[in-house]
C-alpha cells in the first residue's frame, strides 16, 4: 500500500537525534497540504559521554537553517571556534614535525593548482602557509574574524569545538519550543513489524506504542532498529583502520578568562595512536584514541597523563578522571532499510580523525530533509541513492583517514610500520598514492559535488606529512607555473598573512566579544 509519509520517529536522543529532528521539523515545518509529525523517543537510560566534539564549517549553515544564533550557540554550549586541525609528530616524529589542515582553501584554487607551484618552487616554506594564509592564523591562535562581523560570517572558513551533552540539550530544546517536534522520555522494548516487512510501530516501556511513516535510528553503536531489528551488520574496516579504542579526560584552564583557547585541534601522534585536544571555552577536552593490538589500556593511560603533565603542568594529571571508550571500526552494509534510516552512530564509526561524525550526521539529515519522501513508494527510491551516496563517503572517509598513517615516514613502533605497509591501505588510495608520484592531487581525486574531503584537503594532508613525487615532470592535474608566477602567488599569500594577522583577535578574546553582545 503506497500509504503518504505523515509522521517521522526518531529513536536515540544525543547530537545524531536532535540534529535530525531539527533539520526535518524545519524542512517539513509550514506544510499544510501534507503536515508530518517529528517525534523522538529518547531513553534516560543511555549515559551521556560528554567528549568534546569538533564539527567542521558546514555546521554554521546548518544552525542557521533550523534557526539557531550563533550567540546561543558560544554561551549554551562552551563552544569556541574551529579552523581546522594542526598535526604534531605525524611525519617522522621529531620536534619540528608539524603541519596544518585548515578549512580555507589554497587562494585561487578553483583557477590553479597550488601543488605543482610549491613542488617546483616552494618547498622552503611548508605547504599550507605557502597556499593560505589560514594556516599563520592558526599558528599564532587568533580567530576567524573580528567582533564586529556578523554572526556566522567569517574572514577565514571556520567550524566549532563544544561540549556535545551541552549541545544536544541546547538542539533539544530548539526541536520542542520552537520547531514543534515533540518527545517522549521512553526505552523501546520491542519492533512491531508491518506483513510488507516494515516497521509499524514501536512498543515503549511506558506501555506506549508508537506508529510512524519512517523511522530514524540514532540509537548510537547499538544500532537497535537497523541492525538489531533488521539484522544489518558492520563493513568492517579494522583492517585498515586499527584504532579501536580512546582513553578521554578533560583538563581545566590554569587561568580559565585568561588561556589561550587553540583555534584547531590539536592532534599529536603516539607510539599506537593519537592525542586530541580540543579547546573550550572553560577546559579541554582530551582524548587518546589508539589501537588495543598495539597498545593495553594502562600503558595508553600512561602516555595520557605524561601529555597533560607536559601541555597543563599545573594539573595534578594523576588526578584527572579517565574514561575508557570502545569502538568497532566500521559502517553498515546499508544505511536505509524498507521504512527505516541510520544516522549517527548506528550508520557507522570509524576514528574521530578530522571529525567527520558530525558532518555525516548533518549530510545524513539535510539529504533525507531536501529528498523526504512523500509517500511508501518514493521512499524506496530516495532509500536507493542515500545508501549508493553514503556508501561513497564512507569508502572516501576511510582512504582519507587512512591517508595520514600511510604518507607517515614513522618508524619507531609497530603501529606505525604496520599503517605505512601498503597491505593495509584500501584500494582505492594505493591508485591514489601510485597516480601521484607523477600528479598532484586534483579536482579528479574529489570529483563529487559534495565531496566530504576536497582534493584541497589531500593535499594538505599529503605534502604536510612530506610526501615528494617520484616524477617532476608536469603529466596531469594542471600544469606547473613559471617562477615568476610562483613567486607573485606566494607573495600574494604572505601579504595577506600579515594583515589578518595585525587584524583578528585571539579566539578567547573573540569568544568573550560574542559574549558581551549577547548578554
Amino acid at each position: 500500500m503506497n500509504r503518504p509519509t505523515r509522521k517521522v520517529v526518531i529513536v536515540g536522543g544525543g547530537s545524531a537525534g536532535w540534529i535530525t529532528a531539527n533539520v526535518l521539523a524545519a524542512a517539513l515545518r509550514g506544510r499544510t497540504e501534507q503536515p508530518v509529525q517529528v517525534q523522538l523517543v529518547e531513553s534516560a537510560d543511555i549515559p551521556a559521554i560528554g567528549v568534546g566534539e569538533g564539527t567542521w564549517p558546514s555546521m554554521r549553515g546548518t544552525l542557521q537553517r533550523i534557526g539557531i544564533a550563533e550567540e546561543e550557540l558560544l554561551a549554551a554550549c562552551d563552544a569556541s571556534f574551529k579552523q581546522g586541525t594542526r598535526f604534531l609528530g605525524w611525519a617522522d616524529g621529531s620536534d619540528a614535525d608539524a603541519y596544518t589542515h585548515p578549512f580555507s582553501w589554497p587562494l585561487e584554487y578553483a583557477r590553479a593548482n597550488p601543488a605543482w607551484r610549491w613542488l617546483a618552487h616552494g618547498r622552503s616554506r611548508p605547504f599550507a602557509e605557502s597556499v593560505t594564509p589560514q594556516a599563520d592564523v592558526v599558528a599564532r591562535g587568533l580567530a576567524p574574524k573580528q567582533p564586529s562581523a556578523p554572526p556566522y560570517a567569517f574572514t577565514v572558513n571556520y567550524g566549532y569545538h563544544l561540549n556535545a551533552v551541552k549541545f544536544a540539550e541546547l538542539l533539544r530544546r530548539h526541536a520542542l519550543e520552537r520547531l514543534g517536534a515533540t518527545r517522549l522520555a521512553a526505552t523501546v522494548l520491542r519492533v512491531e513489524p508491518h506483513s510488507n516487512g516494515d516497521i509499524a510501530a514501536l512498543h515503549l516501556d511506558t506501555g506506549a506504542r508508537i506508529d510512524g511513516d519512517l523511522f530514524v535510528d540514532c540509537t548510537g553503536h547499538r544500532a537497535l532498529l537497523l541492525g538489531g531489528h533488521y539484522g544489518c551488520g558492520l563493513v568492517s574496516v579494522a583492517d585498515q583502520l586499527f584504532n579501536d579504542a580512546a582513553i578521554v579526560a578533560q583538563v581545566p584552564y590554569a587561568n580559565p578568562d585568561t588561556d589561550a583557547i587553540a583555534s584547531a585541534t590539536l592532534s599529536t601522534a603516539q607510539a599506537a595512536g593519537w592525542i586530541w585536544d580540543i579547546g573550550l571555552q572553560t577546559r579541554r577536552g582530551l582524548g587518546y584514541v589508539y589501537s588495543t593490538a598495539h597498545e593495553d589500556e594502562a600503558g595508553a593511560v600512561r602516555a595520557l597523563r605524561r601529555y597533560v603533565a607536559r601541555t597543563s603542568p599545573s594539573t595534578d594529571a594523576g588526578r584527572l578522571g579517565y574514561r575508557k571508550l570502545g569502538f568497532r571500526p566500521g559502517y553498515r552494509r546499508q544505511f536505509w532499510i524498507r521504512n527505516c534510516v541510520a544516522v549517527g552512530l548506528s550508520a557507522g564509526f570509524v576514528e574521530p580523525l578530522e571529525a567527520s561524525a558530525l558532518a555525516l550526521v548533518e549530510q545524513s539529515a539535510d539529504i533525507v530533509g531536501r529528498q523526504f519522501p512523500m509517500d511508501r513508494e518514493i521512499m524506496d527510491v530516495v532509500a536507493k541513492r542515500f545508501n549508493a551516496k553514503m556508501h561513497y563517503h564512507w569508502q572516501r572517509i576511510v582512504e582519507f583517514l587512512k591517508l595520514h598513517y600511510a604518507a607517515s615516514r614513522r618508524d619507531d613502533s609497530a603501529f606505525w610500520r604496520d599503517n605505512r605497509a601498503p597491505g593495509s591501505w584500501p584500494e582505492g588510495l594505493r591508485e591514489k598514492m601510485t597516480l601521484w608520484q607523477q600528479q598532484p592531487p586534483w579536482h579528479d581525486d574529489a570529483p563529487m559535488v559534495d565531496e566530504l574531503f576536497p582534493s584541497a584537503s589531500y593535499q594538505y594532508v599529503l605534502y604536510g606529512l612530506g610526501f615528494r613525487p617520484r616524477y617532476a615532470a608536469a603529466v596531469g592535474g594542471g600544469q606547473p607555473p613559471s617562477a615568476a608566477e610562483a613567486d607573485a602567488a606566494s607573495a600574494r599569500v604572505r601579504a595577506e598573512a600579515r594583515k589578518l594577522t595585525m587584524l583578528l583577535p585571539s579566539t578567547r578574546a573573540l569568544v568573550r566579544a560574542v559574549a558581551q553582545r549577547a548578554a
